[in-house]
């Protein structure tokens, strides 16, 4: 499908009026929680009926200093910062689905070094169009500069549902509330969009879907990086299912950055993320016990391996850790499209690469259902859902 974008969805505008009157935010009924939970929300400090957005507070005249329930008691941006030249790797995506079998298997061979050493890598030469990537951020940030009334409607009741607007990351258990918002919509295997700004759907699906065969060829890629025929992983996820979630972020500018955290240090649940952002750096990736700064290529991907390649390789390749960090000058908007196996699969380590016994079993099978709703249940904590599956003793 060949995707129309105006100019001027390219240009800066706010929409502040829907075009036409109709929930914007419509959701399937919530999920009931399921699986086990590494803690129970706190029923002593319950969130408030309504938290005001980090954009509404950094707008608010006179913001000088943050609120304390922000402010971080071990500030996060004085720990150590690598000032290493190393660069990260990059993949050539039109070698790695070269018709030139030299070609490829140098090409997977590099990919499977990104994700043994580092775990993240740019994407280059992807064929996702750059105005496309463009008309998504600019669409996003529209989303972020609608009213707090038409951003309310957004708002989930249940982390499993479709489309869900918010702030911090879990404010039911979050301590210190991050400096950020989000927008999470859940675009494959059914495609959600709110219905404002009115452009957003139609962008968001193209891009959805040219992001999702970029992830495929990946992740075959992985695969036989690992030893492993090309389709295990499709397979064994059940990829053509897959939970695709769309996460856009607002880091605003925040007047004393060194106290605040955007997000904290985590990995990323599922197989594959993908991620565009504005010319803003602050996203931060834990490498060799330091923190390194990203400064993405542009009209490219920033990938990471998730949670579940972590499983599915026994540990072959590990999930890293990342965060984000702000700034007092500009806004930061990043868009990760993170690819999951379907939510019914449950996902193990592949019996080949436990090596008659060599390799014990490093994780317990749980569905992917349950392990999205653990992590998005509690508290942002480093891998401590992966922890929590992980075969004692390992």
């Amino acid at each position: 499908m060949h995707l129309h974008i105006p100019s001027q969805f390219l240009q800066s505008r706010i929409v502040s009026q829907p075009l036409y009157r109709r929930p914007r935010c419509s959701h399937m009924a919530a999920i009931a929680p399921i699986g086990p939970q590494l803690s129970q929300p706190s029923l002593s400090h319950p969130p408030p009926s309504k938290l005001t957005t980090v954009k509404a507070l950094s707008e608010s005249s006179g913001l000088s200093s943050i609120p304390s329930i922000y402010t971080f008691p071990k500030q996060p941006n004085h720990e150590p910062v690598s000032d290493t030249k190393e660069p990260i790797p990059t993949i050539d995506f039109s070698l790695l689905i070269s018709s030139n079998p030299d070609e490829r298997s140098k090409t997977i061979r590099e990919l499977g070094k990104a994700c043994r050493d580092w775990g993240f890598f740019m994407v280059t030469n992807h064929g996702v169009p750059e105005r496309m990537m463009k008309a998504m951020i600019e669409v996003c940030r529209e989303f972020f500069e609608l009213t707090e009334e038409e951003k309310g409607e957004c708002e989930g009741k249940h982390v499993l549902d479709p489309i869900r607007y918010g702030t911090s990351f879990n404010p039911s258990v979050d301590k210190i509330l991050y400096w950020r918002d989000y927008l999470k919509i859940f675009q494959h295997p059914a495609f959600h969009s709110p219905s404002n700004p009115p452009s957003f759907r139609e962008i968001a699906l193209e891009y959805s879907k040219r992001t999702r065969e970029v992830m495929k060829e990946i992740v075959r890629g992985i695969s036989e990086s690992l030893g492993l025929e090309d389709k295990y992983i499709e397979k064994a996820s059940n990829l053509e299912n897959c939970l695709q979630i769309m996460i856009a972020n607002l880091y605003p500018s925040c007047p004393q950055p060194e106290l605040a955290m955007g997000l904290p240090a985590h990995s990323d649940h599922g197989l594959l993320t993908l991620l565009i952002q504005n010319d803003t750096v602050g996203l931060q990736v834990l490498h060799k016990d330091k923190w390194v700064n990203i400064h993405p290529i542009p009209n490219s991907f920033l990938a990471n391996i998730g949670d579940h390649i972590e499983i599915l390789s026994n540990r072959k390749y590990k999930s890293v850790l990342h965060r984000a960090v702000v700034n007092d000058r500009d806004a930061r908007i990043s868009i990760a499209l993170a690819h999951g196996p379907a939510m019914d699969a449950a996902v193990s380590p592949a019996p080949m690469l436990l090596e008659d016994g060599q390799n014990p079993l490093a994780y317990r099978a749980m569905k992917y259902k349950e392990y999205v709703e653990l992590q998005q249940s509690n508290k942002l904590d480093g891998k401590s859902c992966l922890e929590h599956i992980r075969n004692r003793g390992i």
